[in-house]
């Protein structure tokens, strides 16, 4: 039965490649093929799933993978039933090789970000956070600030979860004041992701593909501040003027941790170089600097009896019998259990969406688009559409159509677009991961609604961000290449 249905599968792809095509240089545009239309059909489908996420309980990677094999068994049976055979594995491949490069360097950046938070340094920040007994509106703008300065380091989605974590706990039921602080640290995150390499998926992406250098993305600087900074003004005046009860939380730093984030931006550092100066994939400069940590984990195992005979000594000399307890349960640290809690549905979700983009870019539709936004609009106004497209469908195939296509447009115009793409998603809670994963963390007090009615405020922030690029950054618009 499986056979059968395989071949009735295959049949129907073959009569839907019978439909006329027409062939451009060795390559066949199928755009106005029914072929092509299908893939458009299954591409939309799989995103409307994706969207669709947070209430039919489906993992947003199940159906783009799904999506891309159909894709790309489609363009391969139809380049087969015209006797051109072979040429779309060299397709493949070149968007296989983009998406390893861009898998390789973000596993190391998660594994990082997950051994500094099984060493506990993000708990710590938290704990100290909460101990502060701070007021509410300096809760607020402490938690934007912390996670517009810390997200350009961390990916914004990590950031975000953690500054949601102490204002739940510290606000704990205040609803009104949960929801307005998870909205200004959305904005924050993403925002501060939007001037980094490292901030944002579609930042690296840019920064990857050689178009803007690492040095340029910080001339995004005030544009991103101030797409944080004017709707949290605005914000601030409709949050009350009291203090909760400090909570007392001490949290112990696990051994290494501060080393780790030396190890981590020792890791960076080779990243920049290599790209930089020798002209390498960065991704080469992230798995060296995994071998580090691989290296300071077996420094830590090989060195664990030893500490923990010396903190037991203190420890009953001083009569603790918690932290004797809190010793008895020590464990090795290992890095590859940092590696196996990256966020592998992200990383599946990023392969699917670009294949399945690169594979429409393949059957020609992306120079159809491109020729539709960037020859018929200016430049600046196609990227200030994209970027609000973005709040609806994420920035990722975004990004990648718009380097996929590679219109010809200024340097301006290409920072312009990264920070369109990675701001755009905070005009709605479902536009970006940070918002999409702080309505699950505080189920019920923000939510899209919530975030919905300060949407007028955030599109003024975009609005501002965008002219002041516009304006600092004018000469960057008559350089290009």
């Amino acid at each position: 039965m499986q056979r059968k249905l395989c071949l009735s599968m295959l049949g129907g792809l073959a009569g839907l490649s019978s439909t006329p095509v027409f062939a451009a240089g060795g390559q066949l545009d199928l755009t106005s093929s029914a072929v092509g239309i299908f893939a458009v059909v299954i591409f939309v489908i799989a995103y409307l799933l994706v969207m669709g996420e947070e209430y039919l309980h489906l993992r947003k990677s199940k159906p783009v993978l799904v999506a891309a094999g159909i894709i790309w068994v489609a363009i391969g049976w139809t380049y087969m039933a015209h006797g051109i055979p072979g040429v779309t594995e060299t397709a493949f491949r070149h968007n296989l090789l983009e998406y390893a490069e861009l898998l390789l360097f973000l596993l190391v950046a998660m594994t990082y970000i997950n051994a500094m938070e099984e060493r506990r340094l993000f708990d710590a920040l938290r704990a100290w956070m909460v101990r502060k007994g701070f007021s509410y509106k300096t809760l607020f703008w402490l938690t934007g600030f912390l996670a517009f300065f810390i997200s350009p380091i961390a990916d914004n989605l990590t950031t975000a979860l953690l500054m949601c974590a102490v204002i739940t706990k510290v606000a704990e039921g205040d609803r009104k004041f949960i929801n307005l602080c998870c909205i200004n640290i959305v904005i924050a995150a993403n925002a501060g992701g939007a001037f980094s390499p490292f901030g944002d998926i579609t930042t690296l992406m840019v920064w990857q593909a050689g178009i803007i250098k690492f040095n340029e993305f910080f001339i995004l600087f005030i544009p991103s501040l101030l797409n944080y900074l004017v709707p949290a003004l605005v914000m601030n005046f409709f949050i009350e003027n009291r203090k909760p009860a400090a909570l007392y939380e001490e949290v112990e730093l696990k051994r290494g941790a501060i080393r780790i984030v030396v190890l981590f931006l020792l890791t960076i550092a080779s990243a920049v170089a290599c790209h930089s100066l020798l002209h390498l994939p960065p991704v080469l400069g992230m798995m060296t600097g995994l071998g580090y940590l691989q290296f300071f984990g077996y420094f830590l195992r090989q060195t664990l009896p030893g500490s923990l005979a010396r903190k037991r000594a203190l420890a009953q000399k001083r009569g603790d019998e918690e932290a004797l307890k809190r010793l008895g349960s020590v464990v090795p640290f290992d890095v590859f259990s940092r590696v196996s809690r990256a966020e592998w549905d992200t990383l599946l979700f990023f392969y699917g969406v670009v294949m399945c983009v690169g594979g429409l870019g393949y059957m020609g539709y992306l120079a159809l688009v491109s020729d539709l936004l960037y020859t018929s609009w200016d430049a600046v106004y196609a990227n200030i559409a994209l970027g609000l497209l973005s709040a609806v469908v994420d920035n990722i195939p975004v990004m990648f159509a718009v380097l996929t296509m590679q219109p010809e447009m200024s340097h301006g115009n290409w920072l312009l677009i990264t920070l369109t793409a990675g701001v755009g998603g905070s005009l709605l809670s479902i536009g970006s991961a940070a918002g999409v994963a702080l309505m699950g963390q505080a189920r019920g007090m923000y939510t899209f609604v919530g975030h919905l009615k300060w949407a007028p405020v955030i599109a003024l922030g975009y609005v501002i961000s965008i002219l002041a690029h516009l304006w600092l950054n004018a000469e960057s618009f008559t350089v290009y290449g």
